[in-house]
């Protein structure tokens, strides 16, 4: 039975254009000086307020209920009595995923209108039906399957898409890279870690440019198939950034699938700039300088989605919250936390 209700929430660009202008009326001189219609963020910040205004009125009397600015997850402790709702866009849901350990997530969208909501399943007006069968650990969930890059100093990061591994000015990184039973010097831009729920984003472009340029030398009429993953499958892809060829450097490891049985091993050989981050926040990294060893796997800890039960009836391996507990990995169990650095996506 679940204690306490965590309702997560994040500034509006309003939100942030007053906190850089100081008042609302230098934001507004500030936007339509520049040519942009201030109302489109004024109509955006009100139906983001009247929509978590309405999902605490509903949910109020179900027990106690905490309010918590994104910005504040990195620093707020979460215990395993925590229902957590996201009100916000996709990146919500990713933001406070890294910083749970087991704990479901109700994703709300706050407005249909305009966020495609990927991993948003539910509208604001769904708040009190679902929290209540929650609360009564009666809902399905989608154990969404995370990547996790630990160095060999201790640092530690997370990912509910994709890490990046090389320099934060993207220019040429060099390292040595162990897969399996190979192994080899690289320069490369980066490499590409990718999860199933985010085999559509930043990993899909990797093999778009792939079936390019090779449509450009063997003039293929037809593109590849999409490749992706799904959200709960236990392995991960990576892919080489334009490795480059030299006396010092080889390109024999270009792509591979990292399942729990196995690793990617990266050694920095980067003097400086060298930095992993994850889902695509360059500013929230641990660096990764010459020295530094990563060791990239599949995460022990799973992100727990609530989904609607008619969801979870075409996908048998779903279980009801009831489960949840015996589906965490012992490190989960004794609360091992995420990564200490805060996400700003």
């Amino acid at each position: 039975m679940f204690e306490k209700i965590v309702v997560v929430t994040r500034k509006t660009r309003l939100e942030e254009l007053v906190a850089r202008f100081n008042t609302r009326e230098q934001a507004r001189f500030y936007i339509e000086h520049a040519g942009s219609d201030f109302s489109v963020y004024q109509t955006e910040h009100d139906t983001y307020q009247r929509a978590v205004a309405t999902v605490l009125g509903k949910i109020g009397a179900l027990g106690r209920v905490q309010l918590i600015e994104r910005a504040f997850l990195p620093n707020f402790i979460f215990t395993d009595k925590d229902l957590v709702i996201t009100i916000g866009q996709d990146g919500l849901v990713v933001n406070a995923a890294k910083y749970l350990n087991g704990q479901p997530i109700i994703a709300i969208n706050p407005d249909p209108a305009h966020i495609d909501g990927i991993l948003l399943p539910y509208r604001v007006q769904d708040a009190l039906t679902v929290v209540s069968e929650a609360m009564q650990e009666r809902m399905a969930v989608r154990h969404i399957t995370m990547a996790e890059a630990s160095l060999n100093d201790g640092q530690r990061m997370l990912a509910f898409n994709d890490l990046f591994i090389g320099v934060r000015t993207h220019t040429s990184a060099r390292y040595q890279i162990t897969f399996g039973d190979r192994s080899e010097p690289q320069s490369s831009s980066g490499i590409i870690v990718s999860t199933g729920a985010g085999s559509t984003g930043w990993l899909s472009s990797m093999f778009n440019m792939a079936a390019g340029v090779a449509r450009l030398i063997e003039g293929e009429v037809h593109s590849p198939k999409p490749f992706r993953l799904d959200w709960e499958d236990e392995q991960l892809v990576f892919v080489v950034r334009e490795p480059f060829v030299s006396k010092t450097s080889r390109a024999g490891i270009v792509a591979g699938l990292i399942t729990p049985e196995t690793e990617l091993s990266l050694e920095s050989r980067t003097p400086e700039n060298g930095a992993i981050f994850s889902d695509g926040v360059e500013a929230d990294y641990v660096t990764f300088n010459s020295g530094a060893i990563a060791h990239v796997r599949v995460a022990h800890k799973k992100t727990n989605l609530v989904v609607p039960l008619q969801v979870a009836a075409r996908r048998p391996e779903q279980r009801t919250l009831a489960n949840r507990s015996s589906d965490r990995s012992p490190a989960a169990r004794r609360g091992t936390p995420p990564s200490a650095r805060p996400d700003k996506a």
